[in-house]
């Protein structure tokens, strides 16, 4: 794709990439003017942000925008020699934005536009984890070794009572499941938690887990080691490295204003 790239004066560098590609372009009475496919083009004339050459029409004759979303990418880089958790992200401007967060350790972190609160002038959401498996840097909990395993698209993984193998308070649905076969060092992404019943009086210490997601391994065997790790949607991890960098889009045909984008930094104690 090719792109526009601007140069400004006041600045003394190039300073941004527009989505238009003309054939030849000038300045003229505080106007920009290219030409494309033969036709003049008077820039900033409408109140359409990112649309560019309006020259084809639709099959009821209205014109076919060419739009592109508005894209900004950049690195939070304070403190370059340390490791770091990146929490939160905070947009200074009129709008939120959406994208992926990539750091030198994770290339799993998101934020959707949905997820902001506004709060004193700025935008705040937590950066989400989008369960990427990286079991190495996230919170993961064990549970222990299950007694059987009914397998299917909703596999039951059943747990002692006697002794007790306590699934614990704070497994919740939605959770991914992961399983390991001792003493292997391997685990497999065995799906995500779909209900959790425990029924002592009944015999039963169960684990639903909806395993028609992609990636998903079957389990083989009757007593494998069960992990588990949070919904990054219901508990934000951040994501874990020396720098991030940050991938944000926005779809709006009218002005936005963005001024910073800012980061809670938390160093991370191995």
């Amino acid at each position: 794709m090719s792109y526009t790239l601007t140069y400004s004066e006041a600045a003394k560098g190039w300073v941004s990439f527009y989505s238009f590609d003309p054939d030849w372009m000038i300045g003229m009475n505080n106007y920009l003017y290219t030409f494309k496919g033969g036709d003049i083009y008077r820039h900033n004339a409408t109140d359409l942000r990112n649309t560019f050459y309006q020259q084809w029409w639709d099959k009821v004759g209205t014109p076919a925008l060419s739009f592109t979303s508005s894209r900004i990418k950049s690195v939070i880089n304070d403190a370059p020699l340390e490791s770091k958790l990146f929490k939160t992200i905070v947009l200074e401007g009129d709008s939120t934005w959406s994208g992926s967060l990539v750091t030198d350790l994770q290339n799993s972190g998101e934020v959707q536009s949905g997820y902001f609160e506004r709060k004193e002038s700025s935008y705040f959401s937590f950066i989400r984890n989008n369960d990427s498996g990286e079991l190495s840097i996230r919170s993961t909990s064990g549970i222990g070794k299950s007694i059987s395993v009914t397998p299917g698209l909703s596999t039951q993984i059943n747990f002692s009572i006697s002794p007790l193998v306590s699934i614990g308070g704070m497994i919740s649905i939605g959770d991914s499941i992961y399983f390991a076969i001792l003493p292997a060092n391997s685990i497999f992404f065995a799906g995500k938690v779909s209900n959790i019943i425990q029924d002592y009086t009944s015999g039963i210490n169960r684990i639903i887990v909806n395993t028609n997601l992609p990636n998903t391994v079957p389990i083989t065997t009757q007593d494998p080691y069960i992990l588990y790790t949070k919904n990054s949607i219901a508990e934000s991890h951040g994501v874990l490295g020396h720098y991030c960098v940050f991938d944000f889009t926005n779809g709006s045909a009218g002005k936005i204003e963005l001024f910073s984008v800012g980061s809670e930094v938390m160093k991370s104690y191995p």
